[in-house]
């Protein structure tokens, strides 16, 4: 009798390496392929705007900030692209400029849409908090308002919310002076 083999086996990162450019961006959690959606403007917006308020702090204090695509390859069969990445001064030098990134970030954002909240509050979120990212942000452009999850010995819990004009506090970037308003474009419509 020949062994039961699985309807759709794991794909490994070097399975993803192998596939053709489709233009797609691609995450794997436990092997299984999660395709992410093209970002609608208003994620970008934010998303540029983080990365220079991001950019300003590392300049000052240290560190590196990075965002997506780019694939951080947890195991063979997790890999993920957070929006944004945050590599402090401590671990900055655990990074290769020429090898893809092994290690998680001290710091992961993911910026919420429609399409991809449910997997960043849930599968993402606990992945990132297995492998030990410290500090995880969601940042809602509706509301605006900033989560910051923080890691405990239980995984990501949350330590606050700021919303509108509210300074996030951030143990891992203590001097930085953000608020959701600062990034978010007044009229998000």
């Amino acid at each position: 009798m020949a062994p039961m083999q699985a309807a759709h086996p794991r794909v490994s990162y070097a399975d993803l390496e192998r596939w053709p450019d489709d233009g797609r961006r691609y995450e794997l959690y436990d092997g299984e392929v999660y395709v992410i959606p093209s970002p609608l403007l208003i994620h970008q917006v934010v998303s540029g705007r983080l990365h220079l308020a991001l950019s300003e702090y590392v300049r000052v204090h240290g560190g590196t900030v990075l965002f997506a695509p780019l694939d951080i390859v947890l195991t063979e069969y997790d890999v993920v692209q957070p929006d944004l990445l945050v590599f402090t001064r401590e671990r900055e030098h655990l990074l290769n400029l020429r090898k893809v990134t092994r290690v998680p970030p001290d710091l992961a954002i993911e910026i919420l849409s429609p399409s991809t909240a449910s997997n960043d509050r849930g599968r993402k979120m606990s992945l990132l908090g297995r492998h030990g990212v410290k500090e995880y942000w969601l940042v809602d452009p509706d509301r605006p308002s900033i989560e910051i999850y923080i890691l405990t010995g239980s995984g990501l819990a949350l330590a606050q919310t700021a919303a509108g004009g509210e300074h996030v506090r951030s143990r891992l970037l203590p001097a930085l002076k953000l608020a959701p308003i600062d990034i978010v474009p007044s009229t998000t419509q």
